[in-house]
């Protein structure tokens, strides 16, 4: 049996344990969706208006009763239907998840874009005054909260340039490509700078230990130049640190950059489920939770799969 075949035979499993693990949680916050949704009213409702509004959001039977149903509708494709947005809970996730994919994406092309040839360079000038520069631009990338950075650009773009990024609203990008990126470049900067510490970091460990092993100096020895030696021979393998790196951070940024969209009032999963716990939507933190839970084992598997490609003598599966 395939490695892919057998990875993908443990989704289920997986996907079966986060299930039974965010229903349980959910429903261990005090409240419920009536109260959350009326709020002190809740208190005025008579024992059969509210027995009756428990009916129509499935919360009157018990905890099994309620996950049983929950869950032999997933097999149809059907995660339930949002009490805040009246709409089914995949249909409302959808209409979110593009403007995250965009983001996740944007993000993780700037700090690869950035921190790679900055681990690079780090790691060929090692111990002089430019590795010094990268590594404190580093740490202080690394230590610098995302939500400071997002409010740093936000004052100095409106006070020293008199114009604010674009909040509130999304533009699919196979609407208005420039537009839409235009849009997510500052948020995506401010999720990607802590990213691209991080990645600036491993990468010049990685290229350190690279540029030491036997191939790299017999590829000197045979007379590659130092351009060769770096780009060809030493950092595909030390690429892969990296990925691994890139996967996990990758993964967590499409369960939803809360602190970001918030800050840039973007209409994205993380403040989707934000206001679904708030409002004790369970049916949509259900599946919001359970859709990010298998996008980060897909994730997982490709960052598996790129392995292989950057170092074929990987073999994934193999005894």
């Amino acid at each position: 049996m395939s490695y892919v075949v057998q990875r993908l035979l443990t989704f289920p499993l997986i996907l079966l344990g986060v299930s039974v693990l965010v229903f349980v949680s959910i429903r261990l916050i005090p409240g419920d969706a009536i109260t959350a949704m009326l709020g002190t009213e809740a208190g005025m409702m008579t024992p059969d208006q509210r027995a009756a509004l428990a009916a129509y959001f499935g919360i009157d039977q018990p905890v099994w009763s309620q996950y049983s149903r929950w869950f032999l509708g997933l097999f149809q494709g059907d995660l339930g239907v949002s009490s805040i947005y009246a709409k089914p809970v995949l249909t409302v996730i959808l209409e979110r998840f593009p403007l995250t994919l965009q983001l996740s994406l944007m993000a993780m092309v700037i700090a690869l874009g950035v921190g790679v040839p900055l681990g690079v360079l780090a790691a060929t000038r090692n111990e002089r005054p430019s590795d010094l520069v990268v590594r404190v631009l580093a740490m202080l990338g690394q230590s610098t909260p995302s939500f400071v950075i997002g409010v740093l650009i936000i004052y100095v773009l409106s006070v020293f340039f008199g114009m604010v990024p674009a909040m509130g609203t999304f533009t699919p990008i196979t609407v208005d490509p420039w537009g839409s990126l235009g849009q997510l470049f500052f948020p995506a900067v401010t999720l990607g700078f802590a990213f691209a510490a991080s990645v600036t970091r491993i990468s010049r460990s990685s290229m350190l230990d690279v540029l030491s092993d036997d191939y790299v100096r017999t590829a000197r020895a045979k007379g590659a130049s130092p351009m060769s030696v770096v780009w060809r021979h030493a950092l595909p393998n030390a690429l892969i640190p990296v990925v691994t790196l890139s996967g996990v951070e990758f993964g967590y940024l499409l369960g939803g950059a809360v602190i970001v969209e918030q800050i840039f009032a973007l209409p994205g999963l993380g403040r989707l489920v934000l206001d679904a716990i708030t409002q004790r939507d369970y049916a949509l933190v259900q599946g919001t939770v359970l859709f990010v839970a298998f996008n980060f084992l897909v994730v997982n598997l490709l960052v598996d799969l790129a392995y292989v490609a950057l170092d074929p003598r990987i073999r994934l599966g193999s005894r």
